[in-house]
């Protein structure tokens, strides 16, 4: 299945306000980070195949489920590393990978400094962490590297998107799966997510530069 996944949800509603807010502190939106990185991976997942499997609780035998799948989170760093914590408390067993990529201030395209997926045995299941998709450039990139190491699923979980990125994404990886909290109309000059909430990463990480 593939597509864009806008969620629609009021607890998402009201935590993205907040995480809009400039005047919201840094120790607070990464909790708001947190939360709606949860509540996007609990959309995001609902897909994933489960194998039966039975255990002994204190009074007798039962029927459950385990995953069946080898999951993969893929951050994109620097401010995908604020969605891992939530997204690995719903899915200890998942394997994390880094990828590390900037913008080019100048031309805005991703600049990759960092990739170490192992070789061979791709993960089942890869989600693609990042906070914001913006022109789509580094997505895109991820999503190509993802595919170079052969993973069949990926989703890609923003918490803010563009409609040009959207709409890049969906073109050139017509499979993939886009989970996002909101969709906003614009890009300004610095191609910049408008109204969006700014620098995701330095917000997560309180290096916002002032005047």
């Amino acid at each position: 299945m593939s597509g864009v996944f806008e969620v629609q949800h009021p607890l998402i509603a009201c935590h993205l306000t907040r995480l809009r807010d400039k005047t919201t502190p840094p120790s607070e939106f990464r909790q708001l980070v947190h939360r709606l990185a949860s509540l996007l991976a609990y959309e995001a997942t609902k897909d994933l195949r489960s194998e039966s499997v039975a255990v002994q609780t204190p009074l007798t035998m039962a029927e459950g489920h385990r995953l069946s799948q080898r999951i993969g989170l893929i951050p994109i760093l620097r401010a995908g590393l604020g969605m891992v914590d939530p997204v690995l408390e719903l899915i200890p067993t998942a394997e994390v990978w880094h990828l590390g990529l900037y913008r080019d201030e100048v031309t805005a395209q991703p600049v990759r400094y960092y990739s170490k997926l192992p070789p061979g045995r791709p993960v089942d299941v890869a989600l693609i962490l990042d906070p914001m998709l913006a022109t789509g450039g580094s997505a895109v990139d991820a999503l190509g590297t993802l595919a170079e190491w052969g993973v069949p699923h990926v989703k890609l979980l923003s918490l803010i998107g563009s409609e040009e990125g959207v709409k890049r994404v969906e073109t050139e990886f017509p499979n993939s799966q886009i989970y996002v909290c909101q969709i906003d109309p614009d890009l300004n000059n610095r191609k910049f997510i408008v109204p969006g909430l700014g620098d995701a990463g330095d917000r997560i990480f309180n290096t916002i530069v002032h005047d």
